[in-house]
């Protein structure tokens, strides 16, 4: 079985001089870093994109690949909206086949409680002109028939779509250096240069940069950044594993999940297969110093998260990773350029048996390639997309807990024009950084 893509021996296709001066920078070269550069270049802003190791080595290209609106956010469901255009758009910009496809999302139910769920997602999705609706036993046995058990229906969105992550971001990073931006890989952001209290550049291990405005976008990465420079946010990040099959005859043209099992039809004629809500947290010290405002998600799903001890040397929440290091002196981020964590092998059997039960015509799933990648999560499941207040000049989007591939385009233009002081043209409050912090109650959204 082949590793992951992406690692530390991946060739370096971006390695542009540092530039003495930007008018913005952005740390971290994932979808949304990558898609905030590429709307700022199209406004004629001068724009460095900063990145520890490779553009989308991390999760970016580690997801599911789906494009969805089905489960979200009532205030995420509009961005993803303008997302999916964009997606559209972008894919015939590029270029590049992405293997961008419309062929809908379908979660399955088993029990009345489910579909009485799916019911409350349903009315959202009306209310935004979205063609979600649900679907009986019979319906679904249509739609999907090589299933071996009945479920008790299943919601369903025709319009997502899905697309090969490993292959989409970088090409929107193609994309965005062709129309401007400065993209540098293998270059770590160490510490951000404050003077009179607000941002006047970005500490490299390549030198310094003079800027007024910085996007922090880096992911798991992002919580231990911002602790060094005296914010905390209640950012974790939680172990997933995915496999993805060799080429199989087409049992389903889109995307599903239940509980238990989620699979996508691939570009190639594969599956990318997981867990349908199995993650792993490593106990570290924001785990301990964040748990209280994890509690409402521990009780809505008790069991979805494992719990281990430690993480491996060096993760952003290890217990001898540093906390505090100085701009002239290596960095955590140099010191892990790609996060890279290994696939869990009882999660990887599981997937496997769980495939094969819903699916007992194959005998054997033929995995060809196993992965894990690090989602960046929040206590509520919707990210942080904010100004920093504590230092003017600093925006931060993280937190994007599995939905980022999805919505990256539409986050990445509502980024652009929050950074100029335009309009956004959608309501970001849900998403504001002093939710957690100004007694607000924390108000979990749907875990689809």
């Amino acid at each position: 079985m082949t590793i992951f893509p992406f690692t530390e021996a991946t060739s370096i296709q971006f390695q542009q001089p540092l530039p003495k001066t930007s008018d913005v920078v952005i740390i971290g070269g994932g979808v949304i870093g990558v898609s905030t550069a590429l709307f700022l270049a199209r406004r004629n802003v001068s724009v460095t994109l900063l990145e520890k190791g490779r553009i989308a080595a991390e999760q970016s290209s580690r997801n599911w690949g789906w494009i969805r609106q089905q489960g979200r956010d009532a205030d995420e469901l509009p961005i993803v909206i303008e997302a999916q255009r964009l997606w559209r758009q972008l894919a015939q910009e590029c270029g590049e086949d992405i293997g961008l496809k419309q062929t809908g999302v379908t979660y399955l139910a088993r029990t009345d409680k489910e579909m009485a769920g799916f019911a409350k997602f349903l009315e959202i999705a009306q209310a935004h002109g979205v063609d979600t609706r649900l679907l009986d036993q019979g319906e679904l046995a249509s739609l999907i028939p090589a299933m071996s058990r009945p479920f008790k229906g299943a919601m369903i969105t025709p319009s997502d779509m899905r697309a090969e992550p490993w292959v989409a971001v970088p090409a929107l990073a193609r994309l965005a250096a062709r129309e401007g931006v400065t993209i540098i890989e293998n270059c770590a952001a160490r510490m951000l240069d404050i003077s009179a209290g607000r941002i006047s550049g970005v500490w490299t291990e390549k030198g310094h940069i003079a800027t007024s405005s910085v996007v922090v976008a880096s992911g798991a990465w992002t919580s231990l950044f911002l602790r060094a420079h005296g914010i905390s946010i209640p950012q974790l990040s939680v172990r997933a594993t995915v496999a993805a099959t060799a080429p199989m005859p087409e049992i389903h043209a889109g995307a599903a999940a239940d509980e238990r099992i989620a699979f996508r039809r691939r570009q190639d004629g594969g599956y990318t297969l997981a867990s349908g809500g199995s993650s792993q947290l490593y106990i570290g010290p924001d785990a301990f110093r964040h748990a209280g405002k994890y509690f409402s998600a521990l009780m809505a799903n008790p069991f979805g998260t494992r719990y281990l001890p430690a993480a491996p040397r060096g993760y952003p929440d290890g217990w001898s990773t540093p906390r505090r290091w100085n701009a002239d002196e290596e960095s955590p981020f140099e010191r892990m350029r790609v996060l890279n964590p290994a696939p869990e092998t009882s999660a990887l059997r599981t997937i496997d048996r769980g495939f094969r039960e819903l699916f007992p015509q194959f005998t054997t799933v033929p995995l060809k390639a196993s992965w894990a990648g690090m989602i960046d999560a929040m206590p509520d499941v919707v990210p942080i997309v904010d100004r920093a207040a504590a230092i003017p000049g600093l925006v931060i989007a993280t937190g994007m807990s599995g939905h980022g591939f999805g919505i990256g385009p539409g986050m990445g233009r509502i980024l652009s024009d929050l950074i100029q002081g335009n309009e956004t043209g959608h309501n970001l409050h849900r998403f504001r950084q002093s939710r957690f912090s100004d007694g607000s109650p924390i108000r979990l959204g749907p875990s689809l």
